[in-house]
């Protein structure tokens, strides 16, 4: 045995696998020169990107708003939670009471995130215009 307690013999699979592994990232780095397109010659159609055989008008660049990626991290924020509690549900028996609990100071600390968010302004997706001429019409 070494002096960390793990025989030498049980370290062969790893070093196996380790091996491999190299060989594998090895292979697949230096095949793709040999066995890739060739191209000799650059045309304008083979410099476009192929889009369904539509030909491609405008720009491919867009701006997107902010709001967007808002929406994005509230959704993944919000969509946590269901794992929690589905998790909170298989385990509802051998929780008892402290995890019912628990999982009510949870909700609750949601409810009052989502409250937050709404009283902000977070999710209103109405721009300033909008939201004054909202304001003149419903004077």
């Amino acid at each position: 045995m070494s002096s960390a307690g793990v025989p030498h013999t049980d370290l062969w699979p790893l070093l196996l696998y380790f091996e491999l592994v190299l060989v594998v990232v090895g292979t697949m780095l230096a095949l793709p020169p040999f066995l890739g397109e060739r191209r000799t010659r650059r045309t304008p159609a083979t410099e476009q990107p192929y889009e369904s055989g539509i030909v491609a008008v405008g720009s491919s660049q867009l701006r997107f708003s902010v709001r967007f990626y808002l929406i994005a991290i509230f959704f993944v924020i919000f969509d946590l939670e269901a794992v929690f509690i589905f998790a909170w549900a298989i385990a509802f028996r051998e929780s008892g009471w402290p995890g019912y609990i628990e999982i009510l100071i949870f909700i609750g600390v949601l409810v009052a995130t989502l409250v937050y968010l709404w009283r902000i302004g977070a999710l209103d997706w109405r721009t300033p215009r909008q939201r004054s001429i909202e304001a003149t019409i419903h004077q």
